[in-house]
């Protein structure tokens, strides 16, 4: 495997070892002298079943932690929806589930997931504010359309299915990733600046844009265009009322039958395809797809627009059937996830990780700069395998760090009326 040939680290089988040595030591005087020794004897058979999106769950980390904790992860990856049904319905197919923060409305209260005790994630005081306390980078408050993370983020104990109101010792899962979502356009196809939502429906590129068939991310992507068109204020963008969704699904019926959409991706590779071949110039995208267009030599923008970004994240939440040295390994997982390996691969997709000084540890001066400081590249800037996608001289789209992050408008979420708004994006869908 390889990782651009940049800085490795995190928790070493050596390492491992040594820190299971010493807590034997330390058991000694407790009467559980040789506990820890048949635990460091036993990890190697430890398997622990981690399934989530595709653009979380990588089969390369979880290569990279097998070898450095010294037990095996083995990935598997569901959508959102079927991870969703999975954690309900099929729990004992899971050890480690990774949940987008809106999912854990539908899930937390299932009693499946065990909470995640803070004071065994070493670095969680270390966190961005905007994870673990809500709050923006000079200290404000963060937009609330939608589900901020904090909201789903705290409860209150074992056996606990409902969310804390603040931070507790306890948490529903531990933040991994999250990124400010925006479109991806190709400006040698476009020809001219775009600077608003509302270029998603303009005239000029009928029968060139796409939005992503996944109903509560594709229709708050058409509410932001809408509400830059000046068509309708949202109340909440992340919770329509019936009379929103309906003046929104209507609209979109209308351009659809206009001609407006070449297409609705559902996959990651159908939105790289989509756009490297020039069939679409404006769409809904993710950073790795405009990452993965530029790998191919294509130039593609994922582009900051006034309006502000719609933000989601990720968390990696326990099942409730872990325990024991299975239990034990989830968590050296879990701080291993925030040791920096992951955050550095991570970042050369475009996406933060929750503790961004350790993924600085393991980043270059010069992907550091270009990744989370907004500067121009000293030299070229090679994805998470090693292909370049972009030249040195090259400024991440949209800027900085706290630039992006700092202005979401409206967060991934579920809505009170999501069964009536899935059934009209439907509709539309089929229209």
């Amino acid at each position: 495997m390889t990782t651009t040939g940049k800085k490795t680290g995190g928790l070493n089988r050596r390492g491992f070892l040594k820190a299971s040595a010493a807590t034997a030591g330390a058991a000694a005087g407790s009467g559980m002298l040789g506990a820890p020794m048949i635990w460091a004897q036993n990890i190697k058979d430890v398997e622990l079943n981690q399934v989530g999106p595709s653009y979380s769950v990588i089969a390369d980390i979880c290569e990279q932690a097998s070898a450095d904790l010294g037990f095996r992860i083995v990935p598997q990856t569901a959508d959102s929806t079927q991870l969703m049904a999975k954690v309900v319905n099929q729990p004992e197919t899971i050890d480690i589930a990774d949940l987008e923060f809106w999912a854990m409305q539908k899930v937390w209260r299932s009693g499946q997931l065990q909470p995640v005790e803070i004071a065994k994630i070493a670095k969680w005081g270390e966190m961005t504010p905007l994870m673990r306390e809500g709050k923006n980078f000079d200290g404000s408050d963060l937009s609330r359309q939608g589900t901020m993370p904090f909201e789903v983020m705290y409860t209150g104990g074992p056996g606990d299915t409902e969310f804390a109101a603040g931070a507790t010792d306890h948490a529903t899962t531990m933040p991994t990733i999250y990124n400010a979502d925006t479109v991806g356009i190709r400006p040698d196809l476009i020809g001219r600046p775009i600077e608003t939502w509302a270029e998603l429906f303009n005239e000029e590129f009928r029968g060139r844009t796409a939005l992503v068939n996944i109903p509560q991310i594709g229709i708050m992507d058409a509410a932001m265009a809408l509400e830059s068109m000046g068509e309708l204020t949202y109340g909440d963008k992340g919770n329509m009322s019936r009379e929103e969704i309906d003046h929104t699904i209507n609209r979109l019926i209308e351009l659809k039958k206009a001609g407006q959409f070449r297409a609705f991706w559902s996959t990651f590779d159908e939105s790289v395809n989509l756009m490297a071949g020039g069939e679409v110039v404006i769409q809904s995208m993710w950073s790795p797809a405009v990452t993965a267009v530029k790998a191919r030599g294509t130039e593609c923008v994922y582009q900051g627009l006034k309006e502000g970004y719609r933000g989601w994240g990720l968390g990696m939440g326990l099942m409730g059937h872990l325990e024991g040295i299975k239990l034990d390994a989830a968590y050296e997982y879990l701080n291993w996830y925030l040791s920096g390996w992951q955050g550095a691969f991570i970042a050369r997709q475009g996406y933060y990780s929750s503790v961004p000084s350790t993924a600085q540890q393991q980043l270059t001066a010069n992907e550091w700069g270009y990744w989370y400081e907004g500067q121009a590249a000293t030299e070229d800037i090679l994805d998470p395998y090693g292909a370049v996608m972009d030249k040195a001289g090259a400024v991440r789209d949209g800027g900085s760090f706290e630039t992006r992050m700092g202005n979401v408008a409206c967060w991934n979420t579920v809505m009170d009326e999501e069964r009536y708004m899935v059934q009209r994006w439907n509709e539309f869908i089929s229209a």
